[in-house]
């Protein structure tokens, strides 16, 4: 009796001492599930439209940002009188943003080009700006790129070339807006959002970037909207999908996370109640006025800033485009005020 005891208590032990050991295994090397911040504060605007003689902006919106030799480079939507271009600014701190020198990138004569993505394109040793780009008489909106050696020069971008070359090869469906590309190390992703709660997905060698996109995909069918941004969680095996979504007319993010870029894609927020960033779970930092209780279009602050995409997740940081409700009222989406501003988690300590 006291052997079958002794036994059991073995078995038991090492039960428990596999699991844990499976749980510091997973831990060390970095496949901890993710959870989203519960709680966000958000800064003041720091990037607002800005009152000038020509070509006075009317909004801020669509921020796409990397730190690269001591600077921030943040590459945006700006609303001008008939116009959505892509307007450029740098600083070393996001205390100088709004006061930062900025200037329309002069990359076509469209009236529309916008919704931008920048990164650093390590095999071709050039930065790459992905947006979207209106085609006179043509429905469906051009995925436009444009290239540079050195991203302080803004007057330095190439015009705008396609990721497809010819017509047939863009056999994107039901129309499709805000592209966000994404590599790994074989691969090049490209997302598209349709705002009918779908986000589609193609790919292409990595040698063949930015052509040779095939095999449209459903990747996501879910309660979604517009603006995917996919990232790779360093330290991990995962990837994170932030998506804006719309509660009403109010605007909030969702997040996704899978295994692989051409993976199954899985809630990690918990929809309109808890959502990656919205009304339930973001307030004003410190000293700050309430100025937003909409979270739209944004942007993940990246550890790097090449085509990886690697964020830290121990250091989350959000930059959006917001509005209140209020302002929104009666106006069309080209007249909304806009502004860009950074989201920070909460510590639970200041909740």
């Amino acid at each position: 009796m006291n052997a079958k005891i002794t036994l059991s208590v073995v078995l038991a032990v090492s039960c428990v001492l596999l699991v844990a050991g499976l749980s510091i295994s997973r831990e060390e090397s970095g496949q901890a599930s993710f959870k989203p911040p519960s709680t966000w504060k958000y800064s003041a605007p720091l990037i607002s439209p800005e009152k000038r003689d020509e070509l006075p902006s009317r909004a801020q919106k669509d921020p796409t940002v990397v730190f690269f030799k001591g600077k921030w480079h943040v590459f945006m939507t700006v609303k001008l009188k008939g116009m959505s271009a892509i307007e450029y600014c740098s600083f070393e701190t996001w205390g100088k943003a709004h006061n930062s020198k900025r200037t329309i990138l002069k990359l076509t004569d469209s009236k529309y080009y916008c919704a931008p993505q920048v990164f650093f394109f390590t095999p071709h040793k050039k930065w790459y700006l992905i947006y979207q780009l209106g085609v006179k008489g043509k429905r469906k909106m051009q995925i436009a790129f444009s290239t540079t050696t050195d991203i302080a020069d803004p007057k330095s971008w190439t015009k705008p070339g396609s990721v497809f070359r010819n017509d047939s090869e863009d056999t994107r469906k039901e129309g499709g807006l805000d592209y966000w590309m994404i590599c790994d190390s074989k691969r090049a992703y490209l997302f598209i959002t349709s705002l009918n709660g779908k986000m589609w997905r193609m790919s292409a060698k990595l040698e063949d970037f930015p052509h040779g996109f095939g095999d449209l995909v459903l990747a996501l069918r879910a309660d979604i909207f517009e603006a995917s941004h996919t990232y790779k969680l360093s330290g991990t095996d995962k990837y994170l999908t932030v998506i804006e979504a719309q509660a009403g007319s109010r605007r909030y993010y969702k997040a996704y996370l899978a295994d692989r870029l051409d993976g199954k894609w899985t809630e990690a927020s918990d929809g309109r109640r808890k959502p990656f960033a919205g009304l339930p779970n973001i307030r004003p930092a410190d000293g700050v006025a309430a100025w937003t209780d909409n979270i739209s279009h944004g942007e993940l602050i990246r550890k790097g800033y090449d085509q990886t995409l690697l964020v830290d997740p121990k250091n989350l940081r959000f930059i959006f485009q917001g509005a209140l409700q209020k302002e929104k009222a009666g106006k069309n989406y080209g007249a909304i005020p806009w502004r860009i501003g950074m989201l920070t988690p909460v510590k639970s300590m200041d909740q």
